[in-house]
């Protein structure tokens, strides 16, 4: 298939993708939220979700290298071992939905997300370890089908109160090894196509420029 992408295009999809990145360098989270709010609406659903995977594994591994001090694998053990069921049918969703169910429900986790951050509900501590296999299994569900598996980890994270530095470094190993399975499940289901390759490879400057300013 022929490849074209018209300028203002790559130019919009880029100035996303900097800025999804500078948010999670900053805060340790985000750059699934910010790209999926808008990158959609520019390439759509089925290209921006492998694209997003593949931008944000490659960042998130800068990342953790970053706060791999603060990384403790068993804080989210559990959550990582649900999501590896979850996320291949999160894939599976992204291949057969129709598109215009994909961004209803899309519209809606990101809603419903930007009402819990906004109006700061106080959660309860979260004990039993079943929390931790229900978080686990929608990030998973999330990643795959949207690369936003962000709002159930956060939440659980807060829910469980870790530090800020134990919380930049527990969600850069868990979204990293969601994202890597995502991109192998989405290889698999034939989403990595030339189209999403050539916006990683255009996006690989800017995502250089991004973790740079962030740690700047």
């Amino acid at each position: 298939d022929k490849i074209n992408f018209p300028s203002m295009q790559i130019l919009s999809a880029l100035i996303i993708i900097l800025s999804a990145i500078i948010a999670q360098s900053l805060a340790g989270f985000g750059s699934g939220l910010v790209s999926m709010a808008l990158l959609p609406g520019v390439l759509g659903v089925r290209t921006a979700v492998p694209l997003v995977a593949l931008i944000t594994s490659t960042l998130e591994f800068f990342l953790l290298i970053r706060f791999r001090a603060a990384f403790n694998l068993r804080a989210v053990g559990k959550l990582i071992a649900a999501s590896i069921f979850a996320i291949p049918i999160g894939v599976l969703a992204l291949r057969k939905l129709d598109e215009k169910w994909l961004l209803i429900v899309l519209g809606i986790v990101m809603t419903g997300y930007a009402l819990y951050a906004l109006l700061n509900f106080r959660l309860p501590r979260l004990e039993h370890p079943a929390w931790a296999y229900l978080a686990g299994f929608l990030a998973g569900l999330l990643s795959g089908a949207y690369s936003v598996g962000g709002p159930p980890a956060i939440i659980y994270g807060s829910c469980r109160g870790w530090e800020p530095a134990e919380f930049k470094g527990n969600l850069q190993g868990l979204f990293l090894i969601n994202d890597v399975l995502a991109i192998a499940s989405h290889a698999v289901a034939g989403n990595l196509t030339p189209q999403v390759w050539t916006g990683y490879l255009v996006a690989l400057p800017i995502l250089a420029l991004g973790i740079l300013a962030g740690a700047w």
